[in-house]
């Protein structure tokens, strides 16, 4: 049986986004549960919309996601170069033999001279296809052109008319009719391939056996059936995933929250909950689990699966699956990903961390359970290492009233009887003290929660104290006390 041989051919105009992590999971998810191997290629030959450090971000957001690959940049392997730009001898040696071949043909029309067709044919209200004005020229006036200095384009030889079906692995056959077509540009007059020829070029001689990516490729794939056509190849197996669509079935962009991995990763995302979203987006288990790791879909995934359906791409499934990943993770796959959160926000420094690890391994095993991100779990500690400058003034307004300095005393002074400070003392000073004042245990919870971190909502009270320390809790619920008094 043939190795399946899968790749991932980002163009590095940008950061990884959600469309290209996708369609780098589900290549990887294939070419795992096949034994096979997946190849990483850049294909920057588009000069003009490269970005600078690109590829080193997709390359780190690709290892943070867990998406290795067997071939390419920083592997290497027996196919390379793993870089379009580094392979620009081999699609012009390509070109040339099937200009020699007769299958496709210098084409000397200059922009200009296209415009000028375009507009004709924008005015007759018909769809622009070249005229193939130089399809015909004679061998003789083309090696005048050629001796003149000129710098054509290629461009291939396609018939007028028939159909070309696409046997897709997920969509099933789709048919598109020639006249849709016309002698389409394979190399342009600057020497740089077009994506239909260098991809074609690639995946065969990197020994490509599918060729899976985005729904929005499937008009390019008769152009490529026709390329490796004219190039006596037999093409590889395509398979397009659905398209991703925001909420209201528009096409996604920014405004829907559509973004960068990277960008996903600095708000606090965890890998584990963008691999999980990213396959529910077109592939499920079959069941009504929401919740599986890459190992589970590995074992499970097949391509028939997937479905034609767009997939509905929302932030907010994406969050609360972060928020179950905050609290299933193992505390110490978790610790790593959260400490540079709390350094940004200047609640600690290294020397903190170093000297502090089992302090906050259980601060953040306290906090984790109440929020959706990492972010959040900074944000949601900032109490535990800064002062109480403000009070909730919606909770202030309804658990200071005038009475709760008094309780606030009253709590005070049981837990500073306390012999040992610790969760199971603290509950049982509190339950104690609700019995010998007859208030429910809230009544007594909401102000001290209050009072310990001006907020309403925070992780188990108890929790929150014995983290705070004996010392800062009863001077906490001290300057509460006063604060009332003073409002008073």
């Amino acid at each position: 049986m043939t190795e399946v041989r899968v790749r991932f051919a980002p163009s590095p105009t940008g950061y990884l986004h959600i469309g290209g992590a996708r369609t780098a999971l589900f290549n990887w998810l294939f070419a795992r549960k096949q034994g096979g191997k997946l190849i990483l290629r850049i294909e920057d030959t588009d000069v003009a919309r490269l970005k600078e450090d690109s590829v080193s971000q997709i390359i780190t957001s690709l290892k943070w996601l867990g998406i290795d690959w067997d071939e390419g940049p920083e592997k290497g392997g027996p196919c390379g170069p793993y870089y379009q730009s580094e392979r620009l001898e081999i699609y012009q040696r390509y070109a040339k033999e099937l200009i020699d071949a007769g299958k496709a043909y210098y084409c000397f029309c200059t922009g200009e001279d296209l415009e000028k067709e375009r507009e004709k044919q924008r005015l007759a209200k018909q769809p622009f296809r070249y005229g193939r004005t130089c399809r015909e020229l004679s061998a003789a006036e083309v090696e005048k052109r050629l001796a003149a200095g000129a710098k054509p384009s290629v461009r291939l030889k396609i018939p007028a008319t028939g159909s070309i079906t696409v046997d897709d692995l997920i969509h099933g056959s789709v048919t598109f009719n020639m006249d849709q077509f016309d002698d389409f540009v394979i190399m342009k007059s600057n020497g740089i391939p077009t994506y239909n020829f260098a991809v074609c070029i690639d995946d065969h001689l990197m020994g490509m056996t599918h060729v899976l990516r985005a729904e929005e490729h499937l008009p390019n794939t008769p152009k490529q059936m026709l390329v490796y056509e004219a190039l006596g190849w037999q093409p590889p197996r395509f398979g397009h995933m659905s398209m991703i669509l925001a909420p209201d079935r528009s096409k996604l962009s920014k405004r829907h929250g559509a973004t960068s991995v990277e960008e996903f990763r600095s708000q606090g995302y965890t890998h584990q909950a963008i691999v999980n979203y990213l396959t529910l987006l077109g592939w499920g288990p079959g069941d009504e689990r929401e919740i599986f790791s890459p190992a589970e879909t590995v074992a499970q995934f097949e391509l028939e699966q997937m479905s034609k359906k767009a997939a509905i791409y929302d932030t907010k499934k994406l969050t609360w699956l972060n928020g179950q990943y905050l609290s299933l993770l193992p505390l110490e796959e978790l610790l790593p990903e959260t400490a540079p959160f709390f350094l940004q926000a200047g609640l600690v420094d290294e020397k903190w961390l170093e000297e502090n690890k089992e302090y906050f391994a259980r601060l953040v095993d306290v906090v984790r359970v109440r929020v959706k991100t990492l972010q959040e779990i900074a944000e949601a500690s900032t109490y535990f290492f800064r002062p109480i400058e403000e009070y909730d003034a919606k909770g202030a307004a309804k658990h200071f009233k005038p009475e709760a300095a008094e309780l606030l005393d009253e709590c005070a002074a049981a837990l500073a009887a306390l012999p040992v400070f610790d969760l199971a003392g603290t509950e049982a000073a509190y339950n104690a003290l609700a019995e010998k004042t007859g208030l429910s245990l809230g009544k007594l919870v909401h102000p001290t929660r209050l009072a310990l971190t001006g907020r309403t909502v925070s992780p188990g009270l108890f929790d929150v104290m014995v983290l705070l320390g004996k010392e800062k809790t009863l001077q906490r619920l001290a300057a509460a006390a006063a604060y009332i008094r003073a409002r008073a």
